[in-house]
């Protein structure tokens, strides 16, 4: 009895510094880390889990898996890891689109900001306007007025309804004063792939997917909507430069945890993020493919997060655009 009675001590004493050890985040990561991203593959939001996956793995001492889960605005991809167990073994790959404007869509949330604590930013990213190759246009004035001279009959591709790509063509909508034909899709990979075969006329996206398309001369790009040219296109105008200043939207993609992860496992990963992405390898690999290494640490994130929701809740409203 004595014998049984000192191993149960012993098992719980072992238990308990197991615990205490998680809770410092010292045994954390003890197992592969998935990273859910909720597009389709090929736009940038898989591009940048991809590219941090493979960096971050290494830091962490674990394989960390990209796993997609497009949909639903982001929608399945949130609602997965708001159920995942809090133990900083699900993460999200978050695009900046679902988290400040999906929430404006429908009355009936799935999910909300409050369910998941900020890690940190990763890419930052402004939006560009790409055409195909044949659309007789090579500017974005002459896009303007092709639209005007053709109402109804340029359509657009995006991510899905309430994307920032869906908002920025609604933008463009309204300070063009024209009428487009908005076509969406579960991920910028889907709708590039219809953009490249003449399906659509035109999309408005992050760079990365569309970089080695346009250097092919497959597509054509007429503007970046973000404040600055890209180093990777510096021949290409911004939206104001091209008459349409207010026509200005800046992707981010950025990791985010359930809210309920102890604080040691969000630390070390935000710790770790940050070496990766401000190491030189991951800036001029971000640059190459026409984005930024952007970190930003949990409370900014999280600020920025807050004031977005804010101000994108007016553009939907007045672009009265709806959820799927």
């Amino acid at each position: 009895m004595q014998a049984t009675r000192k191993q149960f001590t012993l098992l719980a004493l072992a238990a308990l510094c197991a615990g205490s050890a998680f809770a410092q985040g010292g045994s954390y990561p003890a197992k592969p880390v998935t990273l859910v991203v909720p597009t389709a593959a090929g736009g940038t939001t898989d591009l940048s889990a991809r590219m941090l996956a493979q960096a971050l793995g290494p830091v962490l001492g674990q394989s960390v898996i990209a796993d997609n889960k497009g949909g639903g605005n982001g929608a399945i991809a949130a609602s997965a890891v708001k159920r995942a167990e809090a133990d900083g073994y699900t993460l999200l790959m978050q695009y900046s689109g679902y988290h400040v404007i999906s929430p404006h869509l429908t009355k009936q949330k799935q999910w909300e900001q409050t369910d998941f604590q900020p890690v940190a930013n990763v890419i930052s990213a402004p939006q560009i306007i790409v055409v195909r190759n044949d659309l007789p246009v090579k500017t974005l004035a002459e896009l303007v007025a092709y639209a005007k001279a053709n109402p109804g009959k340029l359509n657009y591709a995006s991510s899905g309804n309430g994307s920032l790509q869906h908002v920025t063509g609604a933008m463009l909508e309204q300070q063009g004063g024209v009428k487009m034909v908005h076509v969406p899709y579960k991920g910028t990979g889907p709708a590039l792939q219809d953009l490249l075969g003449g399906q659509v006329d035109l999309t408005f996206g992050t760079a990365p997917p569309f970089m080695p398309h346009i250097a092919a001369g497959k597509l054509r790009v007429l503007a970046v909507t973000g404040k600055e040219r890209l180093p990777s296109l510096p021949e290409v105008p911004t939206t104001a430069e091209a008459g349409y200043p207010k026509v200005d939207a800046t992707s981010w993609f950025a990791v985010f945890a359930p809210a309920a992860v102890p604080k040691p496992v969000v630390d070390k990963l935000t710790a770790d993020i940050r070496t990766v992405v401000q190491s030189a390898a991951f800036k001029q690999k971000a640059q190459e493919q026409g984005a930024t290494a952007d970190y930003q640490t949990p409370q900014q994130l999280g600020e920025k997060a807050k004031v977005e929701l804010a101000n994108w809740a007016t553009v939907v409203k007045t672009s009265k655009i709806e959820a799927e």
